[in-house]
C-alpha cells in the first residue's frame, strides 16, 4: 500500500469516476484503474461497486476511504509543520460561505484581503451549512464562513463577529407602529415568511420567535430562496421575517426595519475548518480582514443572545 494509492482511491470517492479522478491526480487514467484494482487486490476487498454509474464505494470501501482521507490529512499536516507552512499564505483556498452571508459579506472585505495578499487565491462557493460541513470533513472545501456554533468534534470554530437579527415587515404591518424596539416574545406566527428547508437561517428565524415549523395559511405557498426573495414579497403583499443585519440596505429598506430589544438576540459568524488545517497565519489574517471591515457596533456590543440553528 503506497500513499500514491490513497490519493488514488480518495480521488475516485470524490470525483466517483475514473477519467476525472485521473485528471485532478495528473496521472492518465489506465494508471489510476490499475494502482486501485493492485491495492483491492491486496487488501483482499473490494472498494468500489463498478456496476453503478456513477460508482459508488462499498459499505467496507466507505471504511477504508474514510480512514485513508485521515491518513493523507495527517501526510499533508507533517509536511507542512516540517516545512513551516503555518506562517505561509501563498496558494489556492476553497471556501464555503452561507448564502444568507456571502452578498453581504463578502464585498465589504474580499478586495482589501486580495489586494494585501495578491498570492493568496480564494475559490469561493456559496453553500449551505450542511454542505459546507460535508466539504470541510472530506478534504473538497478548506474554509468555511457561516453561523455556529457547530459542535462537530472534527471542525474547528473561529468567531468572528456577532450580527444582530431584524424585523423586516410591510409598512403597514402592526409590527412597524411599535416606537421602541420589539422583544422577541410579541412576535406572532400569522404573516411570518421563513427561508427554505436547508438554511439555518430558517432554523433560526423559528428560534427567536420560539415557534415550531408553520401552517401556512395564505393561498400562496412559497419558501424563498434568498433573503432578498422575501424582502420583496414582503414590500409586495405583507407580513414580516427576520433578516441579519448585514442585509439591510438603507435606501431600499428604511421604514421597514425594527430592532430588537436588548438583549438581542444574534448569530455568531465564524471561521470554520477542519482540526487537521494547519494554515494559522491565513486564518488569522482572514478573520482581522472580516472584523476590521463590519460595523463596529457588532464587534463592540456585548449583551446578546446567541441563536442556535441546530
Amino acid at each position: 500500500m503506497t500513499i500514491q494509492q490513497l490519493q488514488y482511491v480518495v480521488a475516485l470517492d470524490t470525483h466517483r469516476h475514473f477519467v476525472k479522478a485521473a485528471e485532478s491526480c495528473h496521472v492518465a487514467q489506465p494508471t489510476l484503474t490499475l494502482q486501485v484494482k493492485k491495492l483491492e487486490e491486496q487488501m483482499s476487498l473490494v472498494l468500489f461497486d463498478r456496476s453503478t454509474q456513477p460508482l459508488r464505494p462499498t459499505a467496507l470501501g466507505e471504511v477504508f476511504i474514510a480512514k485513508a482521507r485521515q491518513i493523507l490529512r495527517e501526510i499533508e499536516q507533517l509536511k507542512e509543520l516540517v516545512n513551516e507552512e503555518r506562517n505561509q499564505m501563498d496558494g489556492v483556498y476553497r471556501v464555503g460561505v452561507i448564502p444568507t452571508l456571502a452578498p453581504y459579506l463578502l464585498p465589504l472585505f474580499v478586495k482589501d484581503f486580495m489586494q494585501q495578499f495578491p498570492n493568496t487565491k480564494l475559490e469561493i462557493q456559496e453553500l449551505q451549512s450542511a454542505v459546507i460541513m460535508k466539504g470541510l470533513k472530506q478534504d473538497t472545501l478548506d474554509i468555511g464562513i457561516l453561523a455556529t456554533p457547530l459542535n462537530e468534534p472534527d471542525i474547528r470554530e473561529i468567531p468572528a463577529f456577532y450580527e444582530p437579527f431584524l424585523v423586516f415587515a410591510d409598512t403597514e404591518n402592526d409590527i412597524l407602529r411599535n416606537d421602541e424596539n420589539i422583544a422577541t416574545d410579541e412576535l406572532s406566527a400569522e404573516g411570518l415568511w421563513l427561508l427554505g428547508q436547508g438554511h439555518c437561517f430558517r432554523n433560526q428565524t423559528l428560534n427567536v420567535c420560539r415557534f415550531e415549523e408553520l401552517e401556512n395559511e395564505r393561498n400562496l405557498m412559497m419558501e424563498g430562496g434568498s433573503i432578498e426573495t422575501l424582502k420583496k414579497m414582503i414590500k409586495e403583499i405583507s407580513g414580516y421575517t427576520l433578516i441579519p443585519e448585514l442585509s439591510f440596505d438603507e435606501h431600499h429598506d428604511k421604514g421597514h426595519v425594527l430592532r430588537f430589544s436588548e438583549p438581542q438576540p444574534v448569530r455568531e459568524i465564524s471561521i470554520v475548518v477542519h482540526k487537521s488545517f494547519t494554515k494559522e497565519l491565513l486564518v488569522s489574517e482572514l478573520r482581522r480582514s472580516i472584523i476590521d471591515h463590519t460595523p463596529s457596533s457588532f464587534k463592540k456590543n456585548t449583551r446578546f443572545v446567541t441563536v442556535k440553528w441546530r
